[in-house]
């Protein structure tokens, strides 16, 4: 960039042009800058607390074929305006949100050409989002944006939580590093996954964690992804200034647009307390209020499934041996022979059926209930599955009528083998199909290489394609749980029924070798920036091999950290994705997954650091309890937390789910105690958390007669 070529000096003298324009939070404790260079080029840069989050950086897009939009600007004028509103989403962290900023749009015209864009940024006190605005023209109308040109240069040499940029996936264990380090660790980051495209040896994936010399904590990510690709970004690892690098289409192209037009809000979370990384709002409150009038069919479940005996290899998703190749309405399955595998028999989802009906639950999700999964993987084929058909095996009346007298609903499954095409044509079909046989809410897949071929999984056409599949459920009251499609950047604010995403390695990952015992202390801080993750906790069996001997993976999570998560992991979404027998082993630990909610009216951040720690304590959404997790990464460590956000005139019984004291990740993950204190606004808790472990609570209220006997903390 032309400032960081010359002396400090003279390039804050450049900055101080006549055209230069500031904006500040409402709180004061953030400053953005803009202005133009000397030859028209849109620079910005932040400050919290008079301290430089993001140096003098350069913006702009370029156009394909065309001159691009990143310099010869004047500024035609600027409108700065304050926003405050207090939302109410319809299921959350919190029952109300709080959307407050300071906004500058900076009007611009480039004078080659005689075309306009404008930069609006929104300033709000725990960080900055700011897009670019294609308003209506006669000399930009059908234009394809090339490559965007953003930037955001780093201070120095940060701390970074990344996973490799990638096309297909955001399925990697996170690494922690210098920014400078990147480089050498990219190679060993790339681990093996069934679709992905790696495109540069310094390319990082969104929502990207840092963390300052000095202690600034700074996240960058994105909102509102609407009809345009996903974004990385690519280090410049000599000046340490990241660019924001667009997922290309087939032909290499980013973004196909029409003026008027926008892009989606990038994003800046900054403070000196990692906690309000956490507790920001930004990346919904840029998202636009719910475009569905009537949310009520929208509801918060907590589910089981038939599904992790496949993930273990215990069971199969496909109904025979017999086929290697299949053809929907040819292949005769009613003749084939059973391979004795199978999951999603009748009897197998009555018994889940029973399990979780005995045990409150809401709801059970089933895959490999429909025909086709004898080769849907690998082939690159089209018409894959048709989502209505049942194996002989899966009687669909018959669960349907056994599901509602037992009070769950089913979840569906879409497995789509990434064949997009297919699934579109299908979607009217499969949602009525649906809607029939009281199935509410799906699970969908992207697994593989995406068809039409060539496409990658978060290029602007198959980004378009995931909006439009939830647009179209909306349209038949669905809600939808997407696994491998684009992480989520705010969007269920505006489309409250996409209730979950995957979009990051989740459970399923520790019976395919295991995630990195801190692996959840860094996804509040990346992945769930953007929207909840249905991470499939609750896994109390950690040695794999005795579901399956072939499989030797190692859980690594204690018991009591996998309580911790429903806390830590927030998902109005939750799974208690184990088998039942391994419930029925511990039956005074799953009493927390029982009690657990999985919707709040409020949110207390306690403690928190990235790939360290994480202590949340939340109330439940329309009653009295509270529920407290803490996920600890490898150093043993006491957490001390204090109970302050209890009601003062209150007496609650808590019960605490903890590690023991030999509780260790790998060694004696199945180690816990329980016991139980009478606590009140005043009580202190210090409470050792082991590696890959941490503790769970549940706080009740009572009278003074059910706590009489209890110690006092």
């Amino acid at each position: 960039m032309k400032c960081r070529l010359i002396l400090s000096l003279l390039c804050l003298a450049v900055f101080g042009n006549l055209q230069a324009q500031s904006l500040e939070s409402p709180n004061g404790n953030l400053e953005m800058d803009f202005s133009l260079l000397e030859d028209g080029t849109p620079v910005y840069k932040l400050d919290f607390d008079n301290e430089t989050v993001i140096e003098t950086s350069e913006l702009g897009v370029e156009l394909k074929e065309e001159k691009p939009l990143t310099s010869n600007f004047t500024i035609g004028n600027t409108e700065k305006s304050t926003f405050d509103e207090t939302w109410t989403p319809v299921w959350g962290e919190e029952s109300e949100i709080r959307n407050h900023y300071n906004e500058l749009a900076v009007h611009l015209k480039q004078e080659s050409t005689n075309r306009e864009m404008i930069i609006r940024f929104r300033l709000f006190n725990d960080g900055l989002g700011f897009r670019y605005e294609f308003p209506q023209q006669p000399n930009l109308a059908h234009f394809v944006i090339s490559d965007e040109k953003t930037e955001f240069a780093m201070s120095g040499d940060h701390t970074a939580f990344w996973i490799a940029g990638d096309y297909d996936t955001q399925e990697y264990d996170y690494t922690e590093s210098k920014l400078s380090e990147i480089r050498g660790l990219m190679e060993k980051a790339v681990t093996a996954n069934v679709s992905q495209k790696s495109f540069s040896p310094t390319g990082v994936q969104t929502s990207l964690m840092l963390k300052t010399e000095d202690g600034l904590y700074i996240n960058l990510h994105e909102a509102a992804l609407i009809d345009y690709p996903a974004m990385h970004l690519n280090l410049d690892d000599e000046t340490m200034v990241f660019e924001s690098w667009l997922t290309p289409d087939v032909n290499g192209d980013k973004a196909y647009m029409i003026a008027p037009g926008v892009t989606p809000w990038r994003t800046v979370i900054v403070s000196d307390d990692a906690k309000d990384i956490l507790s920001s709002r930004i990346t919904y409150n840029l998202n636009e209020p719910s475009k569905i009038e009537d949310t009520s069919w929208i509801k918060p479940m907590k589910y089981m499934g038939v599904w992790w005996e496949m993930i273990t290899g215990m069971s199969s998703w496909d109904y025979t041996d017999e086929f290697s190749a299949v053809k929907l309405g040819e292949t005769n399955y009613e003749d084939a022979k059973p391979n004795g595998t199978h999951g999603a028999t009748t009897e197998n989802v009555k018994r889940y059926i029973d399990f979780a009906s005995k045990h409150g639950f809401d709801g059970l999700l089933v895959e490999g209930w429909n025909v086709g999964w004898e080769d849907w993987f690998g082939n690159s084929k089209d018409y894959v599955f048709d989502f209505v058909t049942p194996y002989p095996d899966f009687d669909v009346d018959e669960i349907r009528e056994y599901a509602k007298s037992k009070d769950i609903e089913m979840i569906m499954h879409h497995e789509t083998s990434a064949s997009v095409r297919n699934y579109e044509r299908h979607l009217d079909t499969a949602y009525q199909f649906m809607k029939s046989n009281n199935y509410n809410a799906v699970k969908t897949g992207y697994v593989g290489d995406i068809l039409p071929r060539g496409e990658n999984h978060y290029s602007q056409w198959i980004v378009n394609h995931y909006q439009y599949a939830l647009e179209k459920a909306a349209e038949y009251e669905i809600m939808i749980n997407a696994h491998e499609a684009v992480r989520p950047t705010g969007i269920a604010r505006t489309w409250p029924n996409l209730i979950a995403n995957e979009s990051a390695r989740g459970t399923e990952y520790q019976a395919f070798g295991g995630n990195k015992p801190n692996h959840v202390t860094v996804l509040p801080f990346t992945r769930l920036i953007g929207g909840p993750m249905d991470y499939t906790p609750g896994i109390f069996e950690m040695d794999i091999s005795k579901l399956n001997p072939d499989n030797n993976s190692h859980v690594n999570s204690t018991l009591a950290n996998q309580l911790a998560l429903y806390v830590t992991m927030y998902s109005p979404l939750q799974m208690a994705a184990d088998l039942p027998k391994h419930y029925e082993q511990f039956m005074d630990a799953f009493q927390f997954i029982k009690d657990v909610a999985i919707d709040w009216d409020k949110s207390v951040y306690l403690e928190a650091e990235p790939g360290d720690y994480i202590t949340i304590a939340r109330k439940e959404k329309n009653g009295e309890d509270w529920f407290v997790g803490n996920v600890n990464g490898l150093t043993p460590r006491v957490s001390e937390i204090e109970f302050d956000f209890l009601d003062e005139d209150k007496t609650y019984i808590a019960t605490i789910y903890s590690d023991a004291a030999d509780a260790h990740y790998k060694t004696n993950p199945q180690a816990y105690e329980i016991k139980k204190y009478r606590v009140n606004s005043k009580s202190e808790l210090s409470q050792k958390s082991a590696p890959g472990g941490g503790y769970a609570i549940s706080i009740m209220e009572a009278d003074k007669s059910e706590t009489r006997d209890l110690e006092k903390l």
